[in-house]
Protein backbone atom coordinates (compact mmCIF):
# COMPACT_ATOMS: atom_id res chain seq x y z
CA UNK A 1 0.00 0.00 0.00
CA UNK A 2 2.79 2.39 0.79
CA UNK A 3 4.68 2.02 -2.16
CA UNK A 4 1.68 2.24 -4.31
CA UNK A 5 0.90 5.37 -2.36
CA UNK A 6 4.81 6.71 -3.05
CA UNK A 7 5.09 7.04 0.55
CA UNK A 8 7.87 4.08 0.68
CA UNK A 9 10.32 3.48 -2.52
CA UNK A 10 10.48 0.22 -3.81
CA UNK A 11 13.29 -2.00 -3.03
CA UNK A 12 12.97 -4.83 -5.31
CA UNK A 13 10.39 -5.72 -7.77
CA UNK A 14 8.53 -3.35 -10.15
CA UNK A 15 4.98 -1.98 -10.81
CA UNK A 16 3.42 -0.51 -14.24
CA UNK A 17 0.74 1.75 -14.49
CA UNK A 18 -1.16 2.24 -17.72
CA UNK A 19 1.48 -0.56 -18.73
CA UNK A 20 4.43 2.01 -17.80
CA UNK A 21 7.39 0.85 -16.01
CA UNK A 22 6.96 2.96 -12.79
CA UNK A 23 11.01 4.15 -11.75
CA UNK A 24 12.94 5.00 -9.12
CA UNK A 25 11.28 8.60 -9.00
CA UNK A 26 7.93 7.28 -8.25
CA UNK A 27 6.46 9.14 -5.23
CA UNK A 28 3.42 10.71 -3.62
CA UNK A 29 2.96 13.82 -6.72
CA UNK A 30 3.38 11.12 -9.30
CA UNK A 31 0.94 8.61 -7.71
CA UNK A 32 -1.53 11.68 -7.11
CA UNK A 33 -0.82 12.77 -11.24
CA UNK A 34 -2.21 9.33 -11.83
CA UNK A 35 -4.95 8.76 -9.73
CA UNK A 36 -3.51 6.98 -7.23
CA UNK A 37 -4.81 8.08 -3.78
CA UNK A 38 -4.88 6.18 -0.69
CA UNK A 39 -7.42 6.88 2.39
CA UNK A 40 -5.09 5.76 5.94
CA UNK A 41 -6.11 3.89 8.90
CA UNK A 42 -4.05 5.56 11.27
CA UNK A 43 -5.56 9.41 9.59
CA UNK A 44 -2.85 11.67 7.58
CA UNK A 45 -5.60 14.90 8.88
CA UNK A 46 -3.85 17.85 10.33
CA UNK A 47 -5.64 18.38 13.44
CA UNK A 48 -4.65 21.83 13.83
CA UNK A 49 -6.29 22.77 10.32
CA UNK A 50 -9.78 22.98 9.16
CA UNK A 51 -11.52 20.86 7.03
CA UNK A 52 -10.72 23.17 3.66
CA UNK A 53 -7.31 24.02 4.94
CA UNK A 54 -6.93 19.72 5.42
CA UNK A 55 -8.50 19.50 1.36
CA UNK A 56 -6.09 22.36 0.14
CA UNK A 57 -2.90 20.19 1.41
CA UNK A 58 -4.22 17.41 -0.28
CA UNK A 59 -5.73 18.51 -3.39
CA UNK A 60 -2.80 21.44 -4.30
CA UNK A 61 -5.27 22.65 -7.26
CA UNK A 62 -7.03 24.78 -5.12
CA UNK A 63 -5.34 28.11 -5.21
CA UNK A 64 -5.57 31.41 -5.99
CA UNK A 65 -8.15 33.76 -5.12
CA UNK A 66 -11.68 31.94 -3.52
CA UNK A 67 -9.99 28.59 -3.05
CA UNK A 68 -11.51 28.24 0.24
CA UNK A 69 -14.81 27.99 -1.32
CA UNK A 70 -14.27 25.93 -4.18
CA UNK A 71 -11.81 23.21 -1.31
CA UNK A 72 -15.34 23.72 0.66
CA UNK A 73 -17.79 23.09 -2.10
CA UNK A 74 -15.92 20.48 -3.38
CA UNK A 75 -15.66 18.39 0.23
CA UNK A 76 -19.16 19.16 1.33
CA UNK A 77 -20.37 17.66 -2.22
CA UNK A 78 -18.35 14.93 -1.71
CA UNK A 79 -19.46 14.00 1.48
CA UNK A 80 -23.41 14.32 0.86
CA UNK A 81 -22.39 11.97 -1.79
CA UNK A 82 -20.65 9.32 0.15
CA UNK A 83 -22.07 9.79 3.56
CA UNK A 84 -25.59 11.37 3.18
CA UNK A 85 -27.18 13.33 6.17
CA UNK A 86 -23.87 13.60 7.80
CA UNK A 87 -22.71 16.76 7.18
CA UNK A 88 -19.68 18.88 8.56
CA UNK A 89 -19.08 21.95 8.15
CA UNK A 90 -16.10 23.78 5.85
CA UNK A 91 -14.62 25.53 8.63
CA UNK A 92 -14.79 23.04 11.30
CA UNK A 93 -11.28 22.49 13.04
CA UNK A 94 -10.26 18.96 12.87
CA UNK A 95 -9.29 18.75 15.97
CA UNK A 96 -12.55 19.04 17.57
CA UNK A 97 -13.93 16.42 15.10
CA UNK A 98 -14.88 13.10 17.05
CA UNK A 99 -12.40 10.05 15.47
CA UNK A 100 -15.98 9.26 13.42
CA UNK A 101 -16.38 12.59 12.06
CA UNK A 102 -12.38 12.41 11.06
CA UNK A 103 -12.66 9.00 9.31
CA UNK A 104 -15.69 10.59 7.39
CA UNK A 105 -13.55 13.68 5.97
CA UNK A 106 -10.40 11.29 5.28
CA UNK A 107 -12.94 8.87 3.45
CA UNK A 108 -14.66 12.10 1.73
CA UNK A 109 -11.04 13.71 0.77
CA UNK A 110 -9.87 10.44 -1.11
CA UNK A 111 -13.12 10.51 -2.87
CA UNK A 112 -13.31 14.64 -4.01
CA UNK A 113 -12.95 15.24 -7.40
CA UNK A 114 -10.40 16.77 -8.79
CA UNK A 115 -10.54 17.55 -12.72
CA UNK A 116 -6.79 17.72 -13.22
CA UNK A 117 -5.66 14.18 -11.65
CA UNK A 118 -9.32 12.42 -11.64
CA UNK A 119 -9.33 9.65 -9.34
CA UNK A 120 -8.74 5.50 -10.92
CA UNK A 121 -7.39 3.87 -7.74
CA UNK A 122 -8.25 4.15 -4.04
CA UNK A 123 -6.78 2.32 -1.75
CA UNK A 124 -8.88 2.27 2.02
CA UNK A 125 -6.91 0.84 4.63
CA UNK A 126 -9.26 -0.55 7.46
CA UNK A 127 -11.68 2.65 6.56
CA UNK A 128 -14.49 1.87 8.71
CA UNK A 129 -13.21 1.03 11.65
CA UNK A 130 -14.21 4.01 13.23
CA UNK A 131 -17.65 4.14 11.69
CA UNK A 132 -20.90 2.75 12.95
CA UNK A 133 -23.32 0.23 11.12
CA UNK A 134 -25.31 2.53 9.30
CA UNK A 135 -22.28 5.13 7.65
CA UNK A 136 -19.81 1.99 7.06
CA UNK A 137 -23.36 0.68 4.62
CA UNK A 138 -23.32 3.99 3.12
CA UNK A 139 -19.29 3.92 2.11
CA UNK A 140 -19.89 0.62 1.03
CA UNK A 141 -22.82 1.35 -0.99
CA UNK A 142 -20.84 4.28 -2.64
CA UNK A 143 -18.07 1.95 -3.68
CA UNK A 144 -20.82 -0.25 -5.75
CA UNK A 145 -21.46 2.34 -7.26
CA UNK A 146 -18.50 3.95 -7.95
CA UNK A 147 -17.10 0.76 -9.60
CA UNK A 148 -19.46 1.02 -12.60
CA UNK A 149 -17.59 4.58 -13.50
CA UNK A 150 -14.21 3.64 -13.99
CA UNK A 151 -12.36 3.92 -10.57
CA UNK A 152 -10.90 0.97 -9.31
CA UNK A 153 -10.65 -0.11 -5.14
CA UNK A 154 -7.71 -1.89 -2.59
CA UNK A 155 -10.14 -2.54 0.15
CA UNK A 156 -7.83 -3.29 3.56
CA UNK A 157 -10.09 -5.07 6.01
CA UNK A 158 -10.12 -7.20 8.77
CA UNK A 159 -13.64 -7.11 8.85
CA UNK A 160 -14.46 -9.90 6.66
CA UNK A 161 -18.60 -9.44 6.24
CA UNK A 162 -17.20 -5.96 4.49
CA UNK A 163 -14.97 -7.94 2.30
CA UNK A 164 -17.13 -10.21 0.92
CA UNK A 165 -19.61 -7.47 0.34
CA UNK A 166 -18.08 -5.13 -1.86
CA UNK A 167 -14.69 -7.33 -2.92
CA UNK A 168 -14.58 -9.30 -6.90
CA UNK A 169 -11.51 -11.48 -5.46
CA UNK A 170 -10.01 -11.30 -2.30
CA UNK A 171 -6.39 -11.46 -1.36
CA UNK A 172 -5.08 -13.14 2.06
CA UNK A 173 -1.73 -11.47 3.09
CA UNK A 174 0.21 -12.88 6.16
CA UNK A 175 3.99 -12.16 7.43
CA UNK A 176 4.15 -10.46 4.61
CA UNK A 177 3.65 -12.94 1.74
CA UNK A 178 0.10 -14.06 -0.10
CA UNK A 179 -1.29 -17.18 1.24
CA UNK A 180 -4.23 -17.49 -0.70
CA UNK A 181 -6.75 -15.94 -3.64
CA UNK A 182 -10.32 -16.22 -4.20
CA UNK A 183 -13.41 -15.16 -5.59
CA UNK A 184 -15.41 -12.91 -3.16
CA UNK A 185 -18.39 -14.87 -4.04
CA UNK A 186 -16.84 -18.52 -3.97
CA UNK A 187 -15.63 -17.92 -0.73
CA UNK A 188 -17.30 -17.45 3.45
CA UNK A 189 -16.04 -16.18 6.51
CA UNK A 190 -14.72 -18.90 7.69
CA UNK A 191 -12.69 -19.56 4.80
CA UNK A 192 -11.22 -16.52 4.33
CA UNK A 193 -10.24 -16.85 8.68
CA UNK A 194 -8.77 -19.91 8.09
CA UNK A 195 -6.26 -19.06 4.79
CA UNK A 196 -4.63 -16.71 7.13
CA UNK A 197 -3.39 -19.29 9.42
CA UNK A 198 -4.95 -21.71 12.42
CA UNK A 199 -6.97 -18.08 14.60
CA UNK A 200 -10.00 -19.89 15.22
CA UNK A 201 -13.58 -19.92 13.82
CA UNK A 202 -16.43 -17.55 14.52
CA UNK A 203 -18.09 -21.28 16.16
CA UNK A 204 -15.11 -21.55 17.86
CA UNK A 205 -15.53 -18.04 19.72
CA UNK A 206 -19.12 -18.42 20.50
CA UNK A 207 -18.57 -21.80 22.11
CA UNK A 208 -15.97 -20.47 24.57
CA UNK A 209 -18.39 -17.13 25.50
CA UNK A 210 -21.27 -20.11 26.29
CA UNK A 211 -19.06 -21.96 28.32
CA UNK A 212 -17.79 -18.93 29.57
CA UNK A 213 -21.60 -17.25 30.88
CA UNK A 214 -22.88 -21.23 31.59
CA UNK A 215 -20.55 -20.62 35.03
CA UNK A 216 -22.30 -17.59 36.20
CA UNK A 217 -20.74 -14.95 37.67
CA UNK A 218 -20.18 -13.68 41.47
CA UNK A 219 -22.64 -11.09 43.35
CA UNK A 220 -19.28 -8.68 44.41
CA UNK A 221 -20.92 -5.61 42.21
CA UNK A 222 -18.50 -3.25 40.56
CA UNK A 223 -20.70 -0.74 39.13
CA UNK A 224 -24.66 0.01 39.93
CA UNK A 225 -26.77 3.04 39.66
CA UNK A 226 -27.22 5.80 41.80
CA UNK A 227 -30.64 6.25 41.54
CA UNK A 228 -33.78 5.12 39.24
CA UNK A 229 -33.13 7.25 36.32
CA UNK A 230 -36.30 5.69 34.70
CA UNK A 231 -34.79 3.80 32.03
CA UNK A 232 -32.78 0.93 31.59
CA UNK A 233 -29.60 0.96 33.59
CA UNK A 234 -26.34 -0.14 33.92
CA UNK A 235 -25.42 -3.35 36.70
CA UNK A 236 -21.56 -4.86 36.25
CA UNK A 237 -20.41 -7.83 38.96
CA UNK A 238 -17.65 -9.27 39.15
CA UNK A 239 -16.55 -11.82 36.27
CA UNK A 240 -19.45 -10.12 33.90
CA UNK A 241 -18.71 -8.73 30.59
CA UNK A 242 -21.43 -5.86 29.58
CA UNK A 243 -21.40 -4.53 25.99
CA UNK A 244 -22.61 -1.19 24.54
CA UNK A 245 -24.37 -0.93 21.45
CA UNK A 246 -26.00 1.38 19.08
CA UNK A 247 -25.10 4.15 16.57
CA UNK A 248 -21.68 5.36 17.34
CA UNK A 249 -21.36 8.93 18.88
CA UNK A 250 -24.97 8.56 21.03
CA UNK A 251 -23.18 8.24 24.64
CA UNK A 252 -21.56 5.52 24.55
CA UNK A 253 -17.82 6.67 25.07
CA UNK A 254 -19.13 9.49 27.15
CA UNK A 255 -20.52 7.59 29.72
CA UNK A 256 -17.07 5.29 29.61
CA UNK A 257 -15.20 8.28 30.09
CA UNK A 258 -17.60 9.60 33.14
CA UNK A 259 -17.01 5.76 34.90
CA UNK A 260 -13.32 6.09 33.87
CA UNK A 261 -13.07 9.68 35.91
CA UNK A 262 -15.68 8.39 38.47
CA UNK A 263 -17.29 12.04 37.50
CA UNK A 264 -20.80 10.28 36.46
CA UNK A 265 -24.47 11.26 38.29
CA UNK A 266 -25.84 8.13 37.59
CA UNK A 267 -23.78 5.38 38.42
CA UNK A 268 -21.24 4.13 41.81
CA UNK A 269 -18.03 2.97 40.85
CA UNK A 270 -17.38 0.90 43.62
CA UNK A 271 -13.36 -0.46 42.57
CA UNK A 272 -10.47 1.16 40.81
CA UNK A 273 -11.05 1.18 36.98
CA UNK A 274 -8.38 0.99 33.95
CA UNK A 275 -9.58 2.26 30.25
CA UNK A 276 -8.50 0.89 26.73
CA UNK A 277 -9.29 4.03 24.41
CA UNK A 278 -10.71 4.12 21.17
CA UNK A 279 -8.58 6.77 19.58
CA UNK A 280 -5.32 4.99 20.48
CA UNK A 281 -2.91 7.86 18.56
CA UNK A 282 -4.80 10.59 20.58
CA UNK A 283 -5.81 9.24 23.87
CA UNK A 284 -4.15 5.75 24.33
CA UNK A 285 -0.18 5.58 23.28
CA UNK A 286 2.70 7.90 24.79
CA UNK A 287 4.00 8.40 21.59
CA UNK A 288 7.82 9.41 22.68
CA UNK A 289 7.79 6.40 24.54
CA UNK A 290 9.30 2.91 23.91
CA UNK A 291 6.85 0.11 23.60
CA UNK A 292 8.37 -1.46 27.13
CA UNK A 293 7.52 2.05 28.65
CA UNK A 294 4.17 1.96 27.02
CA UNK A 295 3.38 -1.33 28.41
CA UNK A 296 4.19 -0.62 32.11
CA UNK A 297 2.83 2.55 32.66
CA UNK A 298 0.21 1.95 35.12
CA UNK A 299 2.45 -0.79 36.92
CA UNK A 300 4.88 1.55 38.78
CA UNK A 301 3.89 -0.24 42.02
CA UNK A 302 4.74 -3.65 41.09
CA UNK A 303 7.76 -2.98 39.62
CA UNK A 304 9.47 -0.51 41.41
CA UNK A 305 12.38 -1.37 43.62
CA UNK A 306 11.88 -2.52 47.45
CA UNK A 307 12.09 0.68 49.96
CA UNK A 308 12.91 2.99 46.56
CA UNK A 309 11.30 5.10 44.42
CA UNK A 310 13.66 3.81 41.46
CA UNK A 311 12.13 1.65 39.05
CA UNK A 312 13.44 -1.97 39.05
CA UNK A 313 14.87 -2.27 35.16
CA UNK A 314 14.72 -6.36 35.81
CA UNK A 315 11.11 -6.84 37.04
CA UNK A 316 10.20 -3.73 34.02
CA UNK A 317 11.93 -6.25 31.16
CA UNK A 318 9.97 -9.61 32.85
CA UNK A 319 6.70 -7.66 32.29
CA UNK A 320 6.94 -6.41 29.46
CA UNK A 321 8.76 -9.74 27.92
CA UNK A 322 5.72 -11.88 29.65
CA UNK A 323 3.21 -9.79 27.93
CA UNK A 324 5.37 -9.47 24.37
CA UNK A 325 4.79 -13.71 24.77
CA UNK A 326 1.10 -13.20 26.06
CA UNK A 327 -0.19 -10.88 22.58
CA UNK A 328 1.95 -12.44 20.43
CA UNK A 329 3.70 -8.78 19.63
CA UNK A 330 5.45 -8.50 16.62
CA UNK A 331 7.93 -6.48 16.95
CA UNK A 332 11.79 -5.74 16.62
CA UNK A 333 12.76 -5.08 20.38
CA UNK A 334 10.85 -3.53 23.48
CA UNK A 335 13.13 -0.50 23.37
CA UNK A 336 11.76 0.63 19.91
CA UNK A 337 9.43 3.60 19.82
CA UNK A 338 5.98 2.62 19.86
CA UNK A 339 5.33 4.27 16.90
CA UNK A 340 7.57 1.74 15.16
CA UNK A 341 4.68 -0.63 15.29
CA UNK A 342 1.66 -1.10 12.92
CA UNK A 343 -1.81 -0.62 14.74
CA UNK A 344 -2.89 -3.47 15.82
CA UNK A 345 0.39 -3.93 17.63
CA UNK A 346 0.14 -0.58 19.39
CA UNK A 347 -3.57 -1.47 20.74
CA UNK A 348 -2.07 -4.86 22.01
CA UNK A 349 0.39 -2.92 24.19
CA UNK A 350 -2.33 -0.72 25.11
CA UNK A 351 -4.22 -4.14 26.15
CA UNK A 352 -1.19 -5.17 28.13
CA UNK A 353 -1.03 -1.96 30.18
CA UNK A 354 -4.57 -2.41 30.87
CA UNK A 355 -4.33 -5.97 31.92
CA UNK A 356 -0.97 -5.76 33.76
CA UNK A 357 -2.74 -2.91 36.05
CA UNK A 358 -4.21 -4.20 39.43
CA UNK A 359 -7.93 -2.56 38.63
CA UNK A 360 -10.57 -5.11 38.31
CA UNK A 361 -12.78 -3.10 36.05
CA UNK A 362 -11.88 -2.83 33.08
CA UNK A 363 -13.59 -0.24 30.18
CA UNK A 364 -13.29 -0.69 26.78
CA UNK A 365 -13.53 1.74 23.83
CA UNK A 366 -14.73 -0.26 20.71
CA UNK A 367 -11.01 -1.72 21.33
CA UNK A 368 -10.85 -4.23 18.51
CA UNK A 369 -10.77 -1.09 15.92
CA UNK A 370 -8.78 -1.67 12.33
CA UNK A 371 -6.89 -5.02 14.13
CA UNK A 372 -6.81 -8.10 12.25
CA UNK A 373 -8.66 -11.42 13.33
CA UNK A 374 -5.73 -13.19 14.77
CA UNK A 375 -5.30 -9.99 17.31
CA UNK A 376 -9.01 -10.35 17.65
CA UNK A 377 -8.87 -13.81 18.83
CA UNK A 378 -6.00 -13.22 21.12
CA UNK A 379 -7.84 -10.15 22.49
CA UNK A 380 -11.20 -12.33 23.19
CA UNK A 381 -9.18 -15.02 24.60
CA UNK A 382 -7.39 -12.66 27.33
CA UNK A 383 -10.98 -11.04 28.25
CA UNK A 384 -12.72 -14.35 28.60
CA UNK A 385 -9.57 -15.64 30.69
CA UNK A 386 -9.17 -12.16 32.84
CA UNK A 387 -13.28 -12.13 33.24
CA UNK A 388 -12.80 -15.72 34.60
CA UNK A 389 -10.63 -14.79 37.25
CA UNK A 390 -12.71 -12.04 38.25
CA UNK A 391 -12.75 -8.87 36.32
CA UNK A 392 -15.61 -6.77 34.94
CA UNK A 393 -15.57 -5.73 31.78
CA UNK A 394 -17.62 -2.80 30.08
CA UNK A 395 -17.45 -2.98 26.30
CA UNK A 396 -18.16 -0.61 23.47
CA UNK A 397 -17.91 -2.03 20.23
CA UNK A 398 -19.06 -0.97 17.04
CA UNK A 399 -18.66 -4.99 15.24
CA UNK A 400 -21.84 -6.40 16.71
CA UNK A 401 -21.04 -9.89 16.16
CA UNK A 402 -18.68 -8.82 19.49
CA UNK A 403 -21.86 -7.98 21.57
CA UNK A 404 -22.58 -12.14 21.58
CA UNK A 405 -19.42 -12.62 24.26
CA UNK A 406 -21.49 -10.24 26.25
CA UNK A 407 -23.52 -11.34 28.93
CA UNK A 408 -25.45 -8.01 28.45
CA UNK A 409 -25.94 -5.66 26.34
CA UNK A 410 -27.25 -2.49 26.39
CA UNK A 411 -28.00 0.03 23.39
CA UNK A 412 -27.55 4.11 23.53
CA UNK A 413 -29.91 6.30 21.56
CA UNK A 414 -29.68 10.06 21.91
CA UNK A 415 -27.64 9.81 24.96
CA UNK A 416 -29.94 7.47 27.14
CA UNK A 417 -30.14 3.39 27.81
CA UNK A 418 -32.88 2.48 25.34
CA UNK A 419 -33.27 -1.44 25.62
CA UNK A 420 -31.00 -4.07 27.69
CA UNK A 421 -31.19 -7.95 26.12
CA UNK A 422 -29.03 -10.54 26.89
CA UNK A 423 -25.63 -11.22 24.60
CA UNK A 424 -27.36 -14.15 22.44
CA UNK A 425 -29.83 -11.89 21.80
CA UNK A 426 -28.62 -8.91 20.24
CA UNK A 427 -28.30 -9.80 16.63
CA UNK A 428 -28.25 -6.60 14.71
CA UNK A 429 -31.54 -6.83 13.63
CA UNK A 430 -32.42 -6.35 17.10
CA UNK A 431 -29.70 -3.46 17.75
CA UNK A 432 -30.67 -1.17 14.79
CA UNK A 433 -34.28 -1.80 15.40
CA UNK A 434 -34.09 -0.64 19.15
CA UNK A 435 -31.48 2.10 17.84
CA UNK A 436 -33.95 4.37 15.74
Amino acid sequence: MNILSGIFPATSGAFSIDGKLQGANYDVYSANRQGVRTVFQELSLCLNLSVVENMRIFHPEFHGLGWAKRAGDSIMSTLSAVFPGRHLRPHDLVGNMTLGQRQTLEIAKGFAENKANPLRLLILDEPTSALDYQTARQLLNHIAQSKGQNVAFIYISHILDEVLFCADRVVAMKDGAVVGQVKAKDATRDYLISMMGSVGTSHELRAHAATRKSKGTSASNFINPKRDSGYAQINLNQGEIVGLAGLAGHGQTALLIDLFTKKSIDYDVKAPVTFIPGDRQKDGILPLWSILFNMTSQTYAKIRKKLSRLIDLKKEKQVGEHWKDAVDLKAGGLGDNILSLSGGNQQKVLFARALESDAPVVLMDDPTRGVDVGTKKIIYDLIFTESAKGRGFVWYTTEMDELQYCDRVYIFKSGQIVAEMPGEAATEEAILKASF
